[in-house]
């Protein structure tokens, strides 16, 4: 290893201040920082235009921050990046790479992947935990088994024996090695058709790892105070606008618990329990965060499968007309019209707005959850898989801990709750300008003459309701019995010693994706207005990136307990709390085309720690428990399920990494050197 350099791989860890894996490499020596743009080995997850543009603009500022402590950032084009990481070996000599974790299902195969092909080709390979509090494995009941709601998981990380480690400060300079024969490749982001919709964005977001820090102190210093009691206002900037910065690495996670946790003591200390109360609720927000990715972690099918299988037999309608509608704000229902404009038009919701879009789009239109994702995941953004997952189970009534999924939430109660003023609604539905407030959420209630004085016709100008509430209650109540009688009738054939087994069902039609998505899908039941058994083709869609949004909160029942309200409203909230205002000319967006390589099946993870031997060179920095959190020695291995742990949830008996082409790689993970 003596003369080498090391290979900082960066993905969404794009900072230079508190990257354990870019202190670790600057203190081994010379250094090579890489970003490999590999978009094809995210399957149908390749990223959105609007998260296409934020990266290209933090890659920049990254680079220009690396020069300025003596190197520069190498950009590689590629469809596998283990290649492109063994081609710069090659070019640059270097003997060692470290890297920052990812808990995505798609990042932990070629992850382990890239550990063992680098390994048997001599290169000495150390990860670290860049991104959480605790590690997914850290954060276990007394059983030594995963949670599986959100408060018992969180509250064993208030109570962990240790806190998370503080931040790093960036390094003082930089010592570059040799990267004469490895030249960059020319990254493209962006087609020509949308470089004008780009360009306006740069007029309300500031992306890179300097400018996260700024945000965090704006907020910190000004609505942190009062976020208890602005967060749920739809038409200000009440939340931190770090979800992006958090997405995409430019500023840690444990910074900003770090910080807040020092203004919560500092207001605990002047008595202001207001204050306190404001860093609670956030801190909440930054736990469902972590808890998306410790579901990912231990359930990696979530984004694709229902954690709760009784939902697998929900017959979902399958209707091109309702997802186009509500793409386009035309639903009839103005504060989810003004919501799908604005993300249409801006790549940006308010957490609370997310929550309404999808708890209509699962519950009033019924149309799979899934598609509903993957549509935020190329819209947004903040698109976060892991957190877009969470978001999307718990509107669907797929957690253990989930709202109910027979209560559906008033679209115009909402209005009035998020929006009492209807400025929100006016600045997306221009069309509704002149209505005054009292009919601004209930346009079809509103009488004629008040409609003709606001230029406003029905069925013309302004869409009718697509679905009425009450006939949405009514279809739901018919499809839940449904679902039911379908769950039973598959137990019963369990219990009659047939292979099938709960949760499968060889009659049920495929749900098609529209065709843009191309996701094969597996067997659902599937009805259309008929409610009859169909088999779907592939329809267009457009897309768009991710649900970090806040929980499922009441509409019908508003008058519900304050304390349950506050618990399912900031279930959801995954540190998405933070998003800057967009101007109201974003006004164009292009789609994003794609295709779908492969269904991600089901499985199930097993976690167990293991500790390696330090190298030499790190022996003297610190605790055991230092080098722990530091230097990557403690490493999750991956195995088949052992335990009983699968069995809390239905569907996990295959493990997914046996049944995708790499899973091999997984099971000698305990062979493998961590710590080089």
């Amino acid at each position: 290893m003596a003369g080498g350099c090391s290979i900082v791989w960066f993905r969404r860890d794009l900072r230079v201040e508190d990257n354990p894996a870019l202190a670790a490499a600057v203190r081994a020596g010379k250094v090579i920082a890489v970003f490999i743009w590999a978009p094809e080995e995210e399957g149908h997850y390749y990223p959105g235009r609007v998260s296409r543009w934020w990266l290209k603009q933090s890659l920049s500022l990254l680079d220009s921050s690396l020069k300025n402590l003596g190197t520069s950032l190498i950009t590689k084009r590629s469809s596998d990046s283990v290649s492109s990481l063994l081609d710069v070996i090659k070019s640059t000599g270097a003997t060692q790479i470290f890297f920052n974790h990812l808990y995505d299902p798609l990042s932990l195969v070629r992850d382990h992947r890239a550990k063992e092909v680098l390994t048997e080709n001599g290169i000495a390979v150390r990860s670290f935990n860049a991104d959480l509090l605790y590690e997914p494995w850290e954060v276990l009941d007394d059983n030594g088994r995963p949670f599986i709601t959100f408060t018992s998981f969180w509250d064993r990380c208030l109570s962990m024996p240790y806190d998370p480690e503080p931040p790093q400060l960036p390094p003082k300079r930089i010592i570059s090695g040799d990267f004469s024969r490895c030249p960059s490749d020319t990254l493209s982001f962006e087609n020509d058709s949308e470089r004008g919709s780009n360009a306006l964005l740069a007029r309300a977001w500031s992306p890179g790892w300097s400018n996260a820090n700024k945000a965090l102190a704006a907020f910190i210093n000004g609505p942190l105070l009062d976020y208890s009691r602005n967060r749920r206002k739809a038409d200000s900037a009440t939340t931190s606008f770090l979800s992006p910065h958090l997405h995409f690495g430019e500023v840690s996670v444990r910074k900003v618990f770090h910080l807040v946790r020092t203004k919560q003591i500092l207001w605990a200390n002047e008595g202001n329990t207001a204050g306190e109360e404001s860093v609670n609720l956030f801190l909440k927000s930054i736990g469902l965060r972590e808890y998306s990715r410790y579901m990912s972690f231990n359930h990696p099918y979530s984004h694709e499968r229902p954690l709760l299988g009784h939902l697998k037999f929900f017959p979902w309608v399958i209707d091109e007309g309702y997802f186009k509608a509500w793409r386009q704000g035309r639903t009839g229902y103005p504060l989810v019209d003004a919501g799908m404009r604005e993300l249409w038009a801006t790549g940006w919701l308010h957490d609370r707005i997310r929550v309404v879009v999808s708890s209509f789009f699962v519950k009033v239109l019924q149309l799979p959850w899934r598609w509903g994702m993957k549509y935020f995941w190329d819209t947004l953004l903040d698109a976060d898989l892991e957190s877009d997952a969470l978001g999307w189970q718990y509107i669907s009534g797929t957690l253990p801990d989930s709202r109910e999924f027979d209560r559906i939430d008033n679209p115009q109660i909402e209005g009035y709750t998020f929006d009492p003023n209807g400025e929100y609604v006016r600045r997306w539905l221009p069309e509704l300008a002149r209505l005054p407030t009292e009919w601004i959420h209930q346009p079809w209630d509103a009488p004629e003459y008040v409609l003709q004085a606001a230029g406003i016709e029905l069925g013309s100008n302004y869409p009718l309701p697509i679905v009425k509430i009450d006939a949405a209650k009514a279809r739901l109540r018919d499809a839940l019995t449904q679902m039911w009688q379908h769950e039973a009738a598959s137990r019963a054939v369990l219990e009659n010693g047939m292979e099938e087994g709960l949760g499968d069902s060889s009659d049920d039609a495929p749900i098609a994706f529209p065709q843009d998505m191309q996701m094969e899908m597996e067997q659902e039941t599937v009805r259309n207005h008929n409610h009859t058994s169909i088999t779907v083709r592939h329809y267009e869609d457009q897309m768009v990136p991710s649900l970090t949004a806040s929980l499922l909160r009441g509409g019908d029942r508003e008058e519900e307990e304050e304390e349950e309200e506050e618990l399912n409203s900031d279930h959801r909230n995954l540190a998405n709390d933070g998003r800057a205002e967009v101007p109201d000319d974003v006004m164009d967006r292009e789609p994003v085309r794609e295709s779908v390589h492969r269904e991600l099946a089901q499985f199930n993870v097993q976690i167990a720690l293991r500790n390696a031997e330090d190298s030499a060179a790190e022996s003297s920095n610190g605790t055991a428990a230092s080098r722990r959190e530091r230097d990557g020695v403690v490493v999750p291995v991956w195995s088949p399920a052992s335990s009983s742990f699968s069995e809390q949830f239905v569907g996990e008996e295959n493990s997914y990494l046996q049944r995708h082409p790499q899973s091999h790689q997984m099971v000698n993970w305990r062979e493998l050197s961590q710590t080089g």
